[in-house]
């Protein structure tokens, strides 16, 4: 059985914030929604009310991107040169690493987050996005063409105009910096929508652009949920761009809503069903490890999760072996406290969700070697849990269930491998774990997934390009492919007289 941390004497470790923004954030001031109304925004340790945030919807979003259309057409912000934006931004970032703790602590209580690993992953990531992408915003330039006559002809990137992005509620910090950072840097304006299930965090980010020296209009955001709000972003007439991550059935509708509005440049990223392949030559140590934390990390609630492992037969055996220890070892409860694992599923909804896979999996046949149960009598907590025996056709083979449950098969041929790990409809990630350098590349090039980790797994960086195949969406965070989804190319041509040369 799983140990965890009896909730009851968890409060020795609660650092809980003080809520101090809960209104939208519309020109540079926090302002309540037009109608008045606010949700509930709920803590998953114990299910309690931590505050009311304002409720934004269609009229909100209207006046967040009338503030967003002035600042681009007529504010300082797209008229800066790139190292003034880079330099506001570099504040920015400097007031993030300054108040990390409560950065941590707001998406530790709002979404169920370690607090130890949002110190130490989370807002430095956050902290990394804005920096790399401050460096990047006075690097941003056309080219010079070599026209096939007399002509001059150059290139210019400018910024896209007023981006909409809409955020997901697994990493609310690190996915904000994660799309707003970029978009800052190519001088875009933007309305936020964050997840209504973690809106404290990005109310509280704001606070700082504003202290940072963000010109108002620039950055708003607007809480509130995605039939209303997000779906005013989606199909919103004066909104050039929009950046969703979620789930391929809201995907569907933003690119919809896109196209039936004013065909704005769409980027999408929708999640995974990502496979972790490991051969026969394995290091069965490192091997587990990537695995259980593959699957586990972030209690499940992660898009590239390893949540389908295949083993080649040779060690299935000695590896399942393992990984049951772990799962079983795994520490489960506050996640303000330092020796917990996993925290709460965000809310009752996908806790619920969650547990309704695992009775799919048990009635379809698949073996639960360990796990499957909810943990303490209050909070969203479920046992680590582990499936083996799973066949292609299932439904925790097929689905993302966004959990602590992994689905384990064994194979014989890197053949089969292959044909295995593509038998999904997502492409977001991989992992291969072999010491055969011909293994490595083989599979890797014949897996349809955006990034194959070798040997590793979440090695995410500020400089990789991340996004996905088939239904995990396209465009890419990241890297420099991110900061060019919020620029446009325009061709400017000139004749040329009496040239001696073209």
């Amino acid at each position: 059985m799983e140990s965890h941390s009896d909730n009851s004497s968890a409060a020795s470790f609660v650092k809980n914030p003080t809520i101090k923004f809960t209104k939208l954030f519309i020109k540079g001031e926090f302002v309540d929604s037009v109608s008045g109304k606010t949700f509930e925004t709920i803590d998953p340790r114990t299910g309690a009310v931590i505050a009311r945030i304002a409720e934004g919807e269609k009229e909100d979003i209207d006046l967040a991107v009338k503030a967003a259309r002035q600042a681009f057409d007529h504010g300082p912000w797209p008229r800066l040169s790139g190292s003034e934006r880079g330099r506001i931004m570099m504040k920015f970032a400097d007031l993030l690493e300054e108040h990390a703790e409560e950065s941590a602590a707001l998406d530790t209580i709002d979404a169920g987050k370690l607090f130890s690993v949002g110190k130490a992953v989370d807002v430095p990531h956050a902290v990394n996005s804005l920096r790399y992408y401050a460096g990047a915003a006075d690097k941003v330039h056309g080219k010079v063409l070599k026209m096939s006559r007399e002509l001059h002809g150059y290139t210019l990137l400018e910024p896209i105009g007023v981006v909409g992005h809409i955020i997901a509620w697994n990493f609310p910090t690190t996915l904000l910096f994660l799309k707003i950072s970029p978009a800052l840097a190519a001088g875009c304006t933007m309305v936020v929508k964050p997840a209504e299930q973690t809106p404290l965090s990005a109310l509280y980010y704001a606070h700082l652009a504003k202290l940072a020296g963000i010109p108002d209009g620039v950055l708003n955001i607007v809480t509130g949920f995605g039939p209303t709000a997000g779906a005013a972003v989606s199909s919103h007439m004066d909104i050039d761009a929009v950046s969703f991550t979620g789930s391929p059935e809201v995907g569907r509708k933003v690119m919809q809503a896109a196209a039936e509005s004013n065909l704005k440049v769409v980027s999408l990223e929708l999640g995974g069903k990502s496979p972790l392949i490991i051969f026969d030559d394995a290091d069965l140590d490192m091997a587990a490890e990537l695995a259980i934390l593959g699957i586990l990390f972030n209690k499940g609630e992660v898009c590239v999760a390893s949540s389908r492992v295949y083993v080649q037969e040779g060690i299935y055996d000695e590896l399942v072996k393992k990984l049951v220890e772990k799962a079983k070892t795994w520490v489960v409860g506050d996640p303000f406290d330092p020796k917990v694992q996993q925290g709460p599923q965000v809310d009752r909804t996908q806790f619920e969700r969650i547990l309704s896979y695992i009775e799919h999996g048990k009635r379809e046949g698949a073996t639960l070697l360990t796990g499957g149960k909810p943990m303490a009598q209050k909070g969203y907590y479920i046992e680590p849990t582990i499936f083996a025996d799973v066949k292609e056709e299932m439904l925790i083979a097929k689905d993302e269930i966004f959990g602590p449950v992994m689905a384990l098969a064994k194979f014989k041929t890197i053949e089969e491998a292959i044909k295995k790990a593509n038998s999904t409809r997502y492409g977001l990630a991989a992992g291969i774990v072999t010491k055969d350098l011909n293994v490595a590349n083989t599979v890797s090039r014949s897996v349809r997934s955006g990034t194959v980790w070798i040997n590793c797994y979440f090695a995410f960086d500020t400089d990789c390009p991340f996004g996905g195949y088939k239904m995990s969406g396209f465009g890419r965070d990241h890297g420099l492919e991110a900061l060019h989804k919020y620029l446009q190319v325009k061709a400017v041509v000139t004749p040329l007289y009496n040239t001696p040369w073209l």
